[in-house]
């Protein structure tokens, strides 16, 4: 017999509920509940919230966790806070990959600084071994313990415009944990050992480590919790988004948004091969000259010394058809020169007089109806220019697309915590 899925603690939730349920990562996952569609468009006129406890996390804590880290992740964590690029600091986070010896990537990942000297990082589902097979591998004989948190947290995300009004009413203290909280900004823990479990507690005192990070392009929240509250935790986010119009989302809803919001799936759009000239460039540490890197790392000799480069670009079509996988790349002479990585439908978007709209654009014409394109990434064999049209090739049709340096407009990620109230 083969390896049955394991299921998250909401597995039932989602059945009763009417989930289309699949394989993913190793976990049974809902696809959709009535319509992934729907569940796109809550995202970014309202909110959605996803059960995300499929992802794995690691604690990496002890004195040598930051050397350790800096040398196996991409990203500078003493030069990755802000425009005057201070280090990373407890409370904040930041997104990376961890590469092998020949520039591939092993996982992408998010690290979190919890203290000084403990870290945790969350990497995608069934990664939670290799990375610490990794990092244990390459750890020489720094002082550093590795905690495999893999099943033993509930994780679940709020996505949305309405994710702020959602959230304050589940929350003690509310105004008190949204001061000063930016993007890529992190409080409280889900440990009540951890001298942080008292600055985020829910209604009821259960604490919470809540991240405004996310994995849609939108607004919103990461809320982990000990496992034990997570299933009253969801229930309290569903109860309590009902009058914002909170939808419950699943895979598909979250794998389009991802898409219009030019974010990479791992194994997928990033994977064994050079991470170098993509639109993900801000994971790697260049330097002022951007040929450089600020710092050594686990793969950094390997990217510039590529001879034969390949090039990742996000493209947008111009309808809702889209090519299934696998599918080539044709350029306007009918030549193959490369591969679709990922080929979605974004719901909220369309074009109008050769510009991309969102249902969020404040300045889309009346005339602009909404339909969705197709979006995706394709690798290819040459660099191409923001605008050169391409054709898409399946085995049952051909579409055409353009290369597109931003898909989504107006995503509301980055704002300010004030202006979503």
């Amino acid at each position: 017999m083969g390896n049955h899925p394991k299921k998250t603690l909401l597995h039932g939730w989602h059945t009763a509920h009417g989930a289309n349920m699949a394989n993913f990562g190793g976990y049974e996952m809902p696809l959709w509940y009535a319509s992934a569609k729907n569940e796109h468009l809550a995202v970014l006129s309202h909110a959605g919230a996803f059960d995300t406890s499929h992802m794995a996390s690691l604690l990496v804590s002890g004195t040598g966790a930051f050397e350790l880290l800096q040398k196996c992740f991409t990203n500078d964590m003493s030069a990755c806070i802000g425009r005057d690029k201070k280090p990373l600091f407890p409370g904040r986070c930041v997104y990376g990959a961890f590469l092998n010896e020949e520039g591939g990537v092993l996982d992408d990942a998010i690290i979190f600084h919890i203290d000084w000297h403990q870290y945790m990082v969350v990497v995608n589902a069934g990664m939670g071994a290799p990375v610490a097979d990794h990092l244990s591998i390459h750890a020489g004989e720094a002082d550093f313990r590795i905690t495999d948190l893999t099943d033993r947290l509930g994780k679940m995300d709020v996505q949305g415009p309405m994710a702020g009004r959602v959230m304050r009413k589940v929350l003690k203290s509310p105004e008190l944990v949204f001061d000063n909280m930016p993007y890529f900004a992190f409080k409280g823990h889900f440990d009540t050992a951890s001298p942080q479990a008292d600055v985020v507690r829910l209604i009821d005192g259960t604490p919470v480590l809540l991240s405004r990070t996310g994995y849609t392009g939108e607004f919103g929240f990461e809320i982990f919790i000990s496992p034990e509250h997570f299933v009253k935790l969801w229930a309290m986010v569903i109860e309590a988004g009902e009058e914002f119009g909170l939808t419950a989302c699943g895979l598909a809803a979250r794998d389009s948004l991802r898409t219009g919001a030019v974010l990479p799936l791992s194994h997928q759009d990033i994977g064994p091969w050079p991470f170098i000239n993509t639109p993900w460039s801000f994971a790697l540490p260049y330097d002022a000259s951007g040929r450089g890197f600020t710092k050594s790392f686990i793969g950094d000799e390997a990217l510039t010394a590529i001879k034969s480069p390949e090039f990742t670009y996000p493209f947008a079509g111009f309808d809702l058809r889209k090519v299934t996988l696998p599918a080539a790349v044709l350029d306007v002479d009918d030549t193959e020169i490369g591969t679709v990585l990922t080929c979605a439908t974004d719901m909220g978007i369309d074009r109008y007089q050769d510009r991309i709209y969102s249902i969020a654009s404040p300045d889309r014409p009346e005339a602009c109806r909404i339909k969705g394109l197709c979006c995706g990434f394709i690798k290819v064999k040459k660099p191409l220019e923001t605008g050169t049209m391409l054709t898409l090739k399946d085995a049952r049709r051909t579409i055409q697309v353009r290369v597109e340096k931003d898909i989504r407009p107006n995503r509301t990620a980055r704002k300010p915590l004030r202006e979503m109230f």
